[in-house]
């Protein structure tokens, strides 16, 4: 694999400099003793020279990649499971992968031709949480209580700067995920949590609706009815006023136990004063922004003090270790003003140490095919992209459940409503599935139990090709290269590629393999990995598969066929990509610029010649794609 590695990797540098190692040098890079070009000026050349519409990302969670330390493995926690979180049987603790494992398996990353690598947070967590006989771990890294440190179940931060460091020596990017929504389950309340009040243990405090906060309406235009809503007039930056306004909001009386004083990091976390204190989150209306989710402490972001610590927090870790962009988790739960605060001043501060290209992505969960719940936050909240969650529903509902290609027609026509409409659209992550959702495979194994082998693997390589082909920025979420099967979301789709000794995880059955859970898989023969790696091959030597304008050709009204256009107008070059999710061969005619007569193939069989002069035949066959180049110059 060194050798393919090596190969990907001259191809990745060239999409900024037209050249690889050599042309890094000749930029202005340094040998080093060993001959090979300096690190960070690799990194100035491969990384910063490449547009976000360039990257193929590969999101992992560490504790479920590979163990590259087992020494790490209980975080230096004694007391059992309970204590340390860490149990490799159980889906929901700690297995025992790591950031060092991770580097170790950089090679294989980077052979599948990803380009930029994001991972679950890495900040240190709450190893155990949950009622009894409920309990988990913080393995995925939500359950922050030290926002400034590595969590030592995966590591060290010299751990971490080693991983940053390697993978930008290859031209890779990183992008962390950070949270501002809320910190571990920590606070409780006395009217739930303390049995001298309750008279006996509960678990779940319910939201209560106390209404808006006053100094926080914003007028029908989005401008705020008075000044200082955000603190920036020194009203509210009175810690002694605002904890009067604050108190007044509360709906439940908040205390820290006695075993959990003061372990959170930076100490003004600690302090109740800077959460909300509404009980748990239904997900509507109000509670959405102010309530706990899943009974993590909800930060209250209109608070200066939050606004000002949390942007501190994460300025020092790019300061720290230049890492590339942020994966925002929980956006759509955090106020819209404080994304107007803290988006500019990362991307200010990050320009500042002269990382330009730094990236910023938002989670807004929706399950929908509507884009415009997840536009707003590129315009209103001022983020500058989102997860397209909107992309993930509708290749689901194309090629899971046999909606006409009309449906993905409908998700493009809407990309003008991104903030800078088409070249925001360009930026969206896009992805098949995820952590939180589960895997695509596994949504067609739930929606046909007995879909063959053969169909599952076509089906989902069908889709990667859509997502890899189409705009916006692939997103491969770890394990689906070695054909994982979930069986439904969130843990049940985290399973491990290092050995497993999960029966819940060991017992799927894996697309195109025999393997199962219980080996190591990091199979580089796998179909699947093979498919990922060509398709990121073809979208890597063509500039209009990543940055080209997308144009409908065809969107059946009836069928699962879809067909659209990559247009480089500057470089005379239209790749005509179709996509076929039935189970029978389809021949199909669709209109093309008048310019593009002589087609190449990149993928599939194309005709060598337009049908006619803006009229191309393609051949798709059942569950396949078809992808065909023409090159007609500019005059």
């Amino acid at each position: 694999m060194r050798g393919l590695s090596f190969g990907l990797m001259g191809g990745v540098l060239a999409l900024g400099l037209g050249g690889g190692l050599g042309a890094c040098a000749a930029a202005g890079g340094e040998e080093v003793a060993d001959g090979s070009v300096a690190p960070e000026l690799v990194r100035s050349a491969a990384v910063s020279a490449r547009q976000i519409e360039d990257e193929i990302i590969y999101f992992v969670l560490p504790d479920r990649f590979e163990n590259g330390d087992p020494e790490n493995d209980r975080g230096g926690i004694e007391g059992g499971r309970l204590k340390d979180g860490y149990d490799p049987t159980d889906y929901g603790f700690y297995h025992g992968g790591d950031l060092k494992g991770l580097t170790n398996r950089l090679d294989y990353i980077q052979g599948l031709g990803m380009t930029a690598i994001w991972l679950t947070p890495i900040f240190q967590n709450n190893p155990v949480q949950g009622p009894e006989g409920l309990e988990s771990s913080g393995y995925h890294g939500y359950w922050i209580t030290d926002f400034t440190n590595v969590d030592p179940h995966i590591g060290t931060r010299e751990d971490f700067k080693t991983f940053v460091d390697a993978a930008h020596a290859r031209g890779m990017k990183v992008y962390m995920d950070i949270i501002t929504n809320h910190t571990a389950d920590i606070i409780s309340y006395r009217e739930c949590h303390d049995p001298e009040v309750t008279g006996g243990p509960t678990f779940r405090c319910d939201y209560r609706y106390i209404g808006e906060y006053p100094w926080t309406r914003r007028a029908s235009d989005g401008a705020p009815i008075n000044d200082g809503f955000l603190g920036d007039d020194g009203v509210h930056q009175n810690e002694e006023n605002f904890a009067n306004l604050v108190e007044a909001t509360w709906a439940y009386t908040p205390f820290v136990p006695d075993q959990f004083q003061g372990v959170k990091v930076p100490a003004w976390l600690n302090d109740p004063i800077y959460y909300h204190n509404r009980g748990e989150t239904d997900f509507v209306d109000e509670d959405s922004l102010y309530g706990d989710f899943a009974g993590l402490d909800d930060l209250n972001t209109a608070h200066p003090r939050v606004l000002a610590g949390m942007t501190e927090i994460y300025k020092d870790w790019i300061t720290a270790y230049g890492v590339d962009g942020f994966r925002i988790d929980t956006a759509k739960h955090v106020r819209d003003e404080f994304w107007q605060k803290f988006a500019p001043a990362i991307l200010e501060h990050a320009s500042d140490l002269g990382i330009d290209h730094f990236h910023m992505f938002g989670e807004v969960y929706v399950d929908s095919q509507k884009p415009q719940h997840l536009a707003r936050f590129t315009t209103e909240a001022g983020l500058p992209s989102v997860l397209d969650f909107a992309f993930a529903s509708s290749a689901r509902a194309l090629i899971v459940d046999g909606e006409p290609g009309l449906h993905m027609d409908e998700l493009y026509r809407a990309d003008d409503i991104y903030a800078e409409g088409a070249k925001t659209a360009r930026q969206l992550p896009t992805f098949l599935g995820n952590h939180d959702m589960g895997r695509f495979s596994g949504f067609l194994r739930e929606s046909n139990p007995d879909m063959s082998d053969d169909e599952i693997f076509a089906r989902v390589r069908l889709a990667n090709a859509l997502m890899f082909f189409g705009r916006g920025v692939p997103t491969v979420y770890y394990g689906d290269e070695q054909g994982f099967v979930s069986d439904g979301g969130d843990r049940l789709a985290r399973e491990n590629m290092f050995p497993s000794q999960t029966d819940l995880y060991n017992d799927n059955d894996l697309i195109a393999t025999d393997a199962t859970t219980a080996e190591s898989n990091f199979d580089t023969e796998h179909p699947l990995y093979l498919a990922i790696q060509s398709f990121a091959k073809i979208r890597t030597a063509e500039p209009a598969l990543r940055r080209g304008d997308q144009v409908t050709r065809l969107a059946h009204r009836e069928e699962s066929v879809f067909v659209f256009s990559r247009l480089d107008y500057e470089a005379g070059v239209e790749i005509v990509v179709a996509i076929n999710a039935e189970d029978e061969a389809k021949r199909v005619k669709v209109a093309v610029d008048g310019r593009s007569e002589a087609f190449t193939t990149l993928l599939g069989d194309c005709a060598p010649n337009a049908w006619v002069p803006g009229s191309f035949e393609v051949n798709i066959p059942a569950l396949g794609v078809v992808v065909c180049k023409s090159e007609f110059g500019v005059e």
